[in-house]
């Protein structure tokens, strides 16, 4: 008889630890508080108006890629890619700058902007090459449970020019003079959850991301991906429970016996948790069981949390792209805001997403779908009326920008903050992208895939190796199964 796994949750790590077990001959079972798949991936559907509430950019394809294959299936066979032309806009206090998909027009861009730029810029995608060569291909799919992991002569030797000891600020800076291309290149570090200043610069691998892989949209959007996630697990063999909440679980001996849920209890021989790591570790677990103290948990330099809104106008929305960065306030205020001195900040930048300029079916012909996002720091207070204040400050940013007011539009809308990730996520200080990938919070450094003292517990996931994203969370589910099957086979 194969062994049994019990998976909490069914975010993007869950269900590719769930294929790949399932695959390796497991008996999977997916146990989800929620009503649907995809954890923080949810999808929102409302008066004619189709939502991503998590996730809305599609990088780094090659793993999507790899994942299908271990199946010998295609993202193809699932869902539409389309690459965004251009990748997306960035909206500065004086003028606004396309980033194009094409990367010799890329380069006239930086010349453009700042003499000898486009040079400098060709060096650093070199560099940065090599970082994601090796990085995704010798780092990430590492279980990071031991050093030894780590003595590849190859690694070794490629080391200083990984650049894991210098700053991500300090890296670009080398290359490039303009505060403008300057903030173009520390953007993709906002994915991490950190500041440029505390990123090591390993992660320039991330602008070879946006720059040389793209920006992509599957149609009907990244709920798609779930969709297709959770389908090629089913054809695996994997049986889902939603609206099942792990209540509790009843130990023999070191290892867990049973998940008790809010309607039943299912009989397991492993355990992967692919629910928020502190909520298990710390309300789930009893204390002696428990990896890491309360003092460890609050000592983490966590991810921002975010203020979500997801409206459905009834206009058109001139001037914005499928992705709008507002990059329009002092970048330096507003981060120490989120990491140096917590508080709702004064004049915050934001992201907009409008995904019907790409796509007709999320919104009714003469409307739009827009998602609005500002990063805030985690265990901030959250009231409807500071909602409604910031609301207020997006509609007049737009108004300026766009030239309409959208608040006489609206058909739909709802907020989204730190209660609802703690409600919906059991997210820790309602962060939204879990721990930031500071040096100190890298690899061996994050909270392990492995319980030490449960004998049948691992955790996938945005708070385990490798890290927040997408990308690094169907890699984390990778990497989980793997261990399973090499300790449990």
């Amino acid at each position: 008889m194969s062994r049994k796994v019990g998976i909490i949750g069914s975010g993007f790590s869950s269900l590719s630890a769930a294929c790949h077990l399932a695959k390796a001959g497991y008996d999977v079972t997916v146990l989800e508080k929620n009503s649907g798949p995809g954890g923080r991936a949810q999808q929102l559907r409302q008066a004619g108006y189709t939502f991503d509430m998590g996730p809305s950019w599609y990088w780094m394809p090659n793993v999507f890629e790899r994942f299908f294959a271990h199946f010998g299936k295609t993202p193809n066979d699932y869902y539409k890619l389309h690459r965004l032309h251009p990748s997306y806009r960035v909206k500065f206090k004086d003028q606004h700058i396309d980033l194009p998909a094409d990367l010799q027009q890329l380069y006239d861009l930086f010349e453009g902007i700042e003499s000898g730029s486009a040079g400098k810029l060709k060096t650093f995608l070199h560099q940065a090459e090599y970082k994601y060569e090796v990085g995704i291909n010798k780092l990430v799919y590492k279980p990071s449970r031991s050093l030894t992991e780590f003595l590849d002569p190859a690694l070794l030797a490629g080391l200083f020019k990984m650049d894991v000891f210098t700053s991500m600020s300090s890296h670009i800076r080398k290359f490039f003079k303009d505060e403008k291309l300057i903030q173009l290149m520390e953007f993709p570090v906002l994915f991490l959850g950190s500041t440029a200043e505390s990123t090591p610069a390993l992660y320039s691998l991330m602008n070879y991301a946006d720059i040389k892989l793209g920006t992509w949209y599957p149609e009907k959007g990244m709920f798609e991906v779930v969709r297709a996630m959770e389908t090629l697990a089913r054809d695996l063999g994997v049986s889902f429970h939603y609206d099942q909440p792990v209540k509790d679980v009843v130990f023999k001996g070191k290892s867990i016996e049973r998940l008790v849920t809010s309607k039943n209890e299912y009989t397991v021989d492993v355990v992967v948790a692919g629910a928020d790591y502190h909520h298990i570790d710390q309300q789930l677990l009893p204390e002696s069981f428990r990896s890491y103290s309360k003092k460890y948990w609050n000592s983490r330099t966590m991810a921002p949390s975010s203020l979500l809104f997801y409206i459905g106008l009834d206009c058109k929305l001139p001037e914005m792209l499928h992705h709008v960065l507002f990059f329009d306030e002092d970048f330096k205020q507003h981060a120490s805001e989120i990491y140096i001195d917590p508080k709702w900040p004064k004049k915050p930048l934001l992201y907009a997403s409008v995904t019907s300029k790409t796509d007709s079916s999320v919104a009714p012909p003469d409307g739009e779908n827009l998602v609005v996002l500002i990063p805030v720091a985690p265990g901030l207070e959250d009231t409807e009326e500071i909602r409604e204040r910031y609301f207020e400050m997006i509609a007049n940013k737009l108004f300026v920008f766009t030239g309409v007011d959208i608040r006489p539009h609206i058909v739909f809308k709802r907020s989204f903050a730190h209660r609802d990730f703690i409600s919906d996520y059991h997210s820790f200080k309602g962060n939204a992208y879990g721990l930031a990938n500071t040096l100190l919070q890298t690899a061996i450094l994050r909270p392990s895939i492995k319980n030490k003292k449960v004998k049948n517990l691992y955790h996938t996931g945005q708070l385990t190796v490798p890290g927040p994203g997408v990308p690094p969370a169907i890699i984390s589910g990778e990497v989980v199964s793997k261990e399973i099957e090499r300790e449990f086979s």
